[in-house]
């Protein structure tokens, strides 16, 4: 998994360091942004776009992927991981700017259409049987929160590997195990669970064993267009921008 990981960091790296910040003229911004925001985050750029004339080039990826990417190259704009907690560590390498909050994810249980195994809460992902996939840890924020709440849970991560049969790189390779049926139960944002719901059934998990993740925009420290990378900040937290995120099943507010 790590070389893998590694694999994923340095290719595109090295094709980007080639790369021009221009295209036909037109300026152009990085965002390294988490894959689970890739729905919204698609309409969020092509409006913005629009309206303002400026190019934003995405680079999708599991959160801690981009982040190792963006130690290592040490260039780009826009910095929007699936959890604040990843802006928070680049800004202790001192890479960030500023960072402003844009969503709130509810981790929630996804399992296959009718819900064959039976289950309805975290503790039945222990039965026998269970086909189990969650996120890698090292790899995305749905991992490193899933395994949070396991342990508030008190679930032990070596019983929960006993059904752990798949660790995915993002958050959308999750639903994608449940729309092929190839899982029995995955562990997902609420705003991903929506996407699959023609092919699973969503299993909340109650408020007070949740855990719940903040999303937050930075402006990277390497940028060279910090007032227009401060422009896109703007553009996503505002009301235009809660509007897409809402479209897309995205809470702009707290849960309670």
């Amino acid at each position: 998994m790590k070389r893998v990981i590694l694999a994923v960091i340095i290719i595109p790296a090295i094709l980007f360091i080639g790369c021009d910040n221009k295209e036909d003229g037109q300026l152009e911004l990085l965002l390294y942004c988490g894959a689970g925001i890739r729905p919204p985050a698609n309409e969020l750029i092509e409006t913005f776009g629009r309206e303002y004339g400026i190019k934003i080039s995405p680079d999708y990826a599991g959160s801690e992927v981009l982040l190792s990417k963006i130690k290592l190259i040490q260039r780009g704009d826009l910095y929007m991981p699936g959890d604040k907690h990843y802006v928070e560590q680049a800004a202790r390498a001192d890479m960030i700017l500023s960072q402003q909050s844009v969503c709130y994810w509810v981790p929630t249980i996804l399992v296959r259409k009718s819900n064959p195994k039976g289950i309805h809460r975290l503790e039945d992902l222990l039965k026998p049987g269970i086909k189990l996939g969650l996120g890698d840890p090292q790899a995305c924020a749905i991992g490193r929160t899933s395994k949070q709440i396991l342990e508030k849970n008190n679930i032990k991560w070596e019983d929960i590997q006993k059904n752990l049969i798949f660790q995915s790189l993002t958050v959308n390779e999750l639903g994608m195990q449940i729309q092929a049926q190839a899982l029995d139960a995955v562990i997902v944002w609420d705003a991903t669970a929506k996407y699959y719901i023609e092919h699973g059934d969503e299993i909340p998990i109650a408020i007070e064993n949740n855990v719940i993740s903040t999303v937050d925009i930075g402006v990277l420290k390497f940028t060279k267009h910090q007032e227009l990378a401060e422009k896109f900040v703007d553009f996503v937290t505002s009301e235009t921008g809660k509007a897409i995120l809402k479209k897309h099943h995205y809470s702009t507010k707290p849960p309670e």
